[in-house]
């Protein structure tokens, strides 16, 4: 559910094509340890002859969009790639089917072929990649793996956390949609501005991306970022529909239709809400929260529960770093102090850390690094090296 200006990777990564749907290649890049020639990783990798390739703890991130647009490219996290591959591991971005019309059923699929490929395929290609001689051989641990998102990202690095065996050894949550949908920022219809204040949207400007479909709205996993020239009536908006539908959604309070697929679900839960969780700032423990979704889980075809994290069993989830700002108008703190004291109460090692006075997306802002690199970043780095050493020595 990002919204911020795009950044886009510095350097040229491999790129793979993990699976092909109807015909259509669904991408994944990775970004090579940037380590100096004597440095472990390098040496490792060109002992005997170059014939040796140095096999390598990796991070996967997810990137965000709000599940309908964007790509493996798009707000791209300079300040995590650039500190993983530093550490001497691999840096993966990968594309997933984007909403509508496919669904989160979907793209846990996606995901969960993404693993395949990583743990099947990815390191014979990477050497073939390499065989000219011209870049160190590498290769990526499959038992290594960490995985990281932003905001929809969050909600695909949940999903991994759920559903991928075996699980990564580690997940970063950066303002992570998925932690609540049972709440009135999802479910209620709103009238006035609610993100950023920015304008009410007309959902006939947007007729193509509503239920019913149109035959021909297409399956897609790759919707670049676009805005409107500067000679433009309106210059600066996005130009890609897509990059609003997430808004939209949240707007008539029919993203959990989206998600699921069950269109109509959304006026169910919203009928039940009723007053419910309507103070979402309180402190009141998890507990509180947990009967009322108990509530409305009973309303949820069960087919669909696996794409709610907060009905997912947490005690066996690997470690979890989550980040959220307090004025996040898109993607509540309320998810991330939620998850957060879900996983603590099961005993997950779990962080969480609120940054105060924070919009969506604050890591993309042009002063973060200072703002943020020693404290925020640098924990985040930390945190990553911390559990990625542990698993390449178990």
């Amino acid at each position: 559910m990002a919204h911020t200006p795009n950044t886009t990777p510095e350097l040229a990564p491999f790129t793979f094509a993990y699976k092909v749907v109807h015909g259509a290649p669904i991408y994944l890049d990775v970004y090579p340890p940037s380590l100096p020639p004597d440095s472990r990783v390098a040496n490792a990798a060109n002992r005997n002859g170059n014939h040796d390739p140095a096999i390598v703890p990796a991070l996967l991130y997810f990137h965000g969009g709000g599940l309908t647009v964007g790509n493996r490219k798009s707000w791209f996290p300079q300040w995590l790639q650039k500190r993983v591959t530093a550490a001497g591991y691999v840096f993966m971005s990968a594309d997933y089917r984007l909403m509508p019309p496919a669904t989160g059923h979907d793209i846990i699929d996606d995901i969960k072929d993404i693993f395949r490929f990583i743990s099947g395929e990815l390191n014979s290609k990477l050497s073939a990649a390499a065989a000219d001689g011209t870049l160190a051989r590498f290769g990526v641990d499959p038992n290594a793996i960490a995985v990281a998102g932003s905001s929809a990202g969050g909600q695909a690095t949940y999903w991994s956390a759920m559903h991928v065996s075996p699980k990564p050894k580690a997940i970063v949550l950066l303002y992570a949609m998925g932690g609540d949908y049972l709440t009135p920022q999802y479910l209620t219809k709103k009238t006035v501005p609610f993100f950023r204040g920015r304008e009410i949207l007309d959902p006939a400007d947007y007729s193509e991306y509503m239920y019913p479909f149109a035959d021909s709205l297409e399956v897609i996993s790759d919707s670049p970022l676009a805005y409107n020239p500067s000679s433009s009536p309106m210059p600066g908006f996005p130009a890609n529909p897509r990059m609003l539908l997430s808004r939209l959604y949240l707007q008539l309070g029919v993203l959990v239709d989206y998600l699921t697929g069950e269109h109509g679900l959304s006026d169910i839960l919203r009928k039940a809400l009723a007053s419910d969780k309507t103070d979402l700032a309180h402190s009141t423990g998890s507990d509180y929260y947990d009967a009322i979704n108990d509530r409305l889980k009973q309303l949820i075809p069960e087919r669909h529960h696996l794409l709610f994290p907060q009905f997912a069993t947490i005690s066996d989830w690997p470690p979890a770093y989550l980040v959220h700002g307090t004025l996040d108008t898109a993607v509540l703190v309320h998810e991330s102090r939620y998850m957060h004291r879900r996983l603590e109460d099961v005993g997950v090692n779990v962080t969480l850390s609120v940054q105060e006075g924070k919009e969506h997306s604050f890591d993309y802002e042009p002063d973060a690094e200072t703002v943020h690199g020693k404290e925020l970043f640098d924990s985040v780095d930390e945190f990553l090296k911390e559990h990625l050493e542990k698993a390449r020595t178990d």
